[in-house]
């Protein structure tokens, strides 16, 4: 590949984790009218059909290019192991995105929440130590590093965490066993579909507990509609998209770096549309999180993970 074309690839994917981390500020804004089993469901309805329709486009490309030949067993959407794994990581997902809504309406930063968020990237090689997977001493030093982190961004005065950081915190090792499930599934099926119906999943179980436990209309709705759209059509059709399209194109390392920026741009987005800033212990705490992230993603001979 071209080194134009390669850069080209890197900046689209900059842009799919500048769009990610704006989210945390929509997301934050949806709050406003809705609650949250409300906005996730809403959300992921519109990044299901996104996801959906990008997906019949793709299948007629590879039907176009191999008209005789039929999909294989884990590709096709009557295969039993394709819906098996949307569903089991479908509510996985469900889980850890409806903690992260709920978590930033009790955290005061949004841009702290993507930074708590973000520690997935060093949870991952820690829960892989029950897989049966080693540790190298780089990642235990990321690990010591990132609680550090963790410690100045969200203790203040008193030695105790917020609801809200719980929650974000909470969710992070979800996200992290999510990413482990889909690592063990997406060899067998197409991985397009495999994320439409687990989309379908988090609209589908939200949407039940939001009737249960919320009393949605559709002038709250409509009243969130720029931040549903934005998180549906946005953050979760176009930005999982871009992923696909340049994980396929870029080294794996160099595209989980590019994908981790979206905790600086959730800053970025705390900033520019909620007026929120961060203090210099935030900050500090901010820049070794960072830090043990980056290292975490450029350790030799360990096996990079991508979000979902």
């Amino acid at each position: 590949m071209k080194r134009t074309v390669r850069i080209g690839y890197a900046l689209l994917l900059l842009l799919g984790a500048l769009i990610w981390g704006l989210a945390f500020a929509f997301q934050s804004m949806g709050m406003e009218n809705t609650g949250p089993f409300t906005f996730t469901g809403t959300r992921f309805i519109l990044a299901t059909v996104v996801v959906y329709i990008f997906s019949v486009i793709t299948d007629a490309g590879k039907r176009s290019k191999n008209r005789d030949s039929k999909l294989p067993e884990g590709y096709s959407w009557k295969s039993p192991l394709l819906w098996k794994a949307g569903i089991i990581t479908g509510v996985l997902l469900t889980i850890a995105t409806n903690l992260q809504q709920i978590g930033i309406i009790y955290t005061d930063s949004v841009g702290k929440a993507g930074f708590i968020t973000a520690m997935y990237i060093v949870i991952v090689p820690v829960l892989g130590i029950f897989l049966g997977k080693k540790l190298s001493p780089v990642i235990w030093m990321c690990v010591v590093i990132s609680v550090v982190g963790l410690y100045f961004l969200t203790m203040k005065e008193q030695l105790r965490f917020s609801a809200g950081d719980l929650l974000i915190l909470s969710c992070a090792f979800v996200f992290a066993v999510q990413i482990l499930t889909i690592d063990k599934f997406s060899r067998e099926v197409d991985n397009i579909k495999f994320a439409c119906i687990e989309f379908l999943t988090v609209s589908v179980v939200s949407c039940i507990i939001m009737f249960i436990s919320e009393k949605p209309d559709m002038k709250s709705i409509m009243a969130a509609a720029i931040p549903i759209l934005y998180a549906g059509v946005l953050s979760g059709g176009a930005g999982y998209t871009i992923q696909i399209v340049c994980q396929s194109r870029l080294d794996p390392g160099v595209a989980s770096i590019l994908m981790s920026c979206e905790a600086l741009f959730s800053v970025l987005g705390g900033f520019v549309f909620l007026g929120q800033k961060l203090t210099p212990r935030e900050m500090a705490g901010s820049v070794l999180m960072f830090a043990a992230i980056i290292i975490v993603q450029i350790v030799p001979g360990e096996k990079k993970q991508e979000k979902d």
